[in-house]
């Protein structure tokens, strides 16, 4: 592979892999700099899983060029993930164990000693906000203790890179915030982060980069507000109600750039926003919210409205 950007610390090239007949990863192209953090995002089946675990050097490529922190992947896999953290989609705690004691043994596959890995207990439970559960069992955790647990944990060997896939799933909005003001902490400390996500606020607020991936394919990669900017109308107007679709045939047309009816709600597209508020204001069986235009609207765009299974 030719030499990596200066600060890249991962960089795939025609990255190829198939199960069978399907196409999971389809020439991949992505590269990551050191101290961003970067969102991977995709429906379910676009191939984001397959694609962090190829980046691993978890599974070996059919096809293409990999590197990892400078070393090349998978054959050097091993020696690249000393320096990688990762929080699975979902936890994998020990339940016999205390926090503390989870933090110990996990410590120890990377080679750390008992003593270096207790002189970073203390650190990673304040930062986890854990202090007062040092001892507690996994078990009598909540929900959001165990993830803010399970990332300290993925800090213990001290990584340069943390892979994070979906962290917040299932999570309540305050445990959620947290998580993020903890992802915030990690990249003002240089830190870089791989993000996937089906959480599009989360994504906005805490993606430096993205790339939308469907279908194995990367099809757009951008800061949020370059992808809002470029695939959407600065302002959205939904129009909800047992009737807006029989309003949509009639008059969205002529006063939204573009629109789309899904279910009850119809979702018009339009620069100014002035004119349709003014006519919907007169239509009492409608109701309406106006908003600007965001990252979930670019996804929807790009992957589709349809459920994927």
């Amino acid at each position: 592979m030719s030499a990596e950007p200066m600060n890249a610390v991962i960089q795939a090239r025609g990255l190829r892999k198939s199960y069978g007949d399907t196409r999971v990863v389809n020439d991949l192209n992505l590269t990551i700099q050191r101290g961003e953090c970067f969102g991977l995002l995709g429906p379910n089946g676009a191939g984001k899983t397959t694609t962090l675990r190829l980046l691993l050097g978890l599974i070996a490529p059919d096809g293409g060029e990999l590197s990892l922190l400078n070393h090349a992947v998978p054959q050097d896999a091993r020696v690249a993930r000393l320096r990688v953290g990762v929080v699975a989609q979902f936890d994998n705690l020990d339940p016999d164990f205390t926090v503390a004691e989870n933090l110990l043994v996990y410590g120890r596959y990377f080679g750390m000693s008992d003593a270096a890995i207790e002189a970073r207990i203390p650190q990673l439970l304040e930062f986890a906000n854990l202090t007062n559960k040092r001892d507690a069992k996994v078990p009598t955790l909540s929900g959001g203790m165990k993830r803010r647990l399970t990332l300290a944990r993925a800090l213990v060997n001290d990584p340069d890179i943390i892979f994070l896939d979906e962290p917040t799933t299932g999570l309540d909005p305050q445990a959620r915030h947290l998580i993020w003001q903890r992802l915030r902490e990690l990249t003002a400390q240089g830190k870089t982060l791989l993000l996937t996500t089906h959480f599009m606020e989360e994504a906005e607020r805490l993606c430096h980069r993205l790339a939308v991936m469907d279908h194995g394919k990367l099809i757009q990669q951008g800061t949020p507000r370059e992808l809002i900017e470029k695939n959407i109308e600065p302002q959205v107007v939904e129009v909800f109600s047992e009737t807006s679709a029989a309003w949509a045939e009639q008059h969205a047309a002529h006063y939204a750039q573009r629109f789309e009816i899904s279910g009850e709600s119809v979702f018009c597209y339009v620069q100014d926003a002035q004119v349709l508020v003014a006519h919907l204001q007169t239509q009492t069986e409608l109701r309406y919210l106006h908003r600007p235009a965001n990252l979930e609207d670019v996804f929807l765009k790009l992957t589709g409205r349809e459920m994927r299974e």
